[in-house]
């Protein structure tokens, strides 16, 4: 009698799981843009030539690797020095629409590109497409195109991680480097490994490692989870955000950048040694990054480091762009 009743409890269970599972599989269904507004907009953008006055159009498309990017530009001419811009999860290249035109205005040519998974002519279904290797490819295709042999480069979040890769990678490529929030891979792997307080800073890796659920998650009742990420952001990005979001396969897209990350310094073939100038700027009190990776990379740094740290979370450009700016300035500044 105790296991007839215990079958049928759980035969309940597992009917009312997957109850559940279908109701919110529906409403992140029903929460997408099934007519593709984004990709349609970012298609009417002018396309990049080399003829093509960054002045006249600050939101175009660059063809390169392969694909198609969506990107914002600003500053003019070859002979300026070139500055690209990585963002990271789950935003897009507005993040630093606060620092775009000051580096134009004191003599810089700007690229701010919608990474792959996030620009829609840059989204491949693969997953093993948004390894580390590819990642960094981007950033390299990209400068070639505007024929920028050498570039500073300045990363956020996971385009910190990009960042860090290029700069270990390509130190010939690189002028200067400018990290914010997320530390060097090798001290960033080596606190996953050791550091309890990052390990749990990090506990939300496997949740996006898992299939479907996080799409799910973030997708349902009209992106409810992810608008709360953007609290406090500008109203004109976050509503880019969700427009990119709200795509189908976007998500996955971006997510595939975690689903192929495995240990970050195992990616790496080169020395986790760098003598590029470095900048790296971090919150204090973000959720996602300890401090130990910060003090540990210090070692790995052969060349002018320095470490800005602020009483900020993890957002630090659209709450602390105002002390972060001259900083970067100052440090991209100091390259001959």
């Amino acid at each position: 009698m105790l296991i007839k009743l215990l079958k049928k409890t759980g035969v309940g269970l597992v009917g009312l799981t997957l109850l559940m599972v279908l109701i919110a599989g529906m409403g992140s269904f029903l929460s997408l843009d099934s007519g593709f507004s984004h990709t349609k907009q970012t298609e009417a953008l002018p396309l990049y030539t080399q003829n093509s006055l960054f002045i006249d159009n600050p939101l175009l498309r660059i063809q390169a690797n392969g694909l198609e990017f969506r990107a914002r530009v600003a500053g003019d001419g070859p002979e300026r020095p070139t500055v690209i811009l990585l963002h990271g999860f789950p935003v897009t290249s507005a993040m630093w629409k606060p620092l775009i035109q000051v580096l134009a205005d004191n003599g810089y040519r700007v690229i701010a590109f919608d990474q792959r998974g996030y620009s829609p002519g840059a989204r491949p279904g693969d997953a093993t497409e948004y390894a580390l290797a590819n990642l960094v490819s981007d950033v390299l295709e990209i400068a070639d195109v505007l024929n920028a042999e050498t570039f500073h480069l300045i990363g956020h979040d996971w385009g910190a991680a990009v960042g860090w890769a290029t700069v270990l990678e390509h130190p010939d490529r690189v002028l200067s480097w400018t990290g914010i929030s997320i530390a060097h891979p090798q001290a960033f792997s080596d606190a996953l490994q050791n550091d309890p307080d990052q390990q749990s800073k990090s506990s939300y890796f496997t949740l996006f490692n898992t299939p479907i659920v996080p799409e799910v998650l973030f997708t349902f009742n009209g992106l409810a989870l992810l608008k709360s990420v953007y609290e406090g952001m500008d109203a004109e990005n976050i509503a880019e955000y969700l427009a990119v979001f709200s795509e189908p396969k976007a998500l996955s897209s971006a997510l595939n950048w975690y689903r192929q990350m495995g240990n970050l310094s195992d990616r790496l073939t080169a020395s986790p040694e760098t003598s590029v100038p470095t900048l790296f700027v971090w919150g204090a009190n973000d959720p996602a990054v300890g401090k130990s990776a910060v003090l540990d990379q210090a070692q790995y740094m052969k060349g002018p480091y320095k470490v800005v740290e602020t009483d900020g979370e993890h957002w630090l450009m659209t709450t602390h762009a105002d002390s972060i700016i001259p900083q970067v300035l100052g440090h991209i500044g100091s390259i001959e």
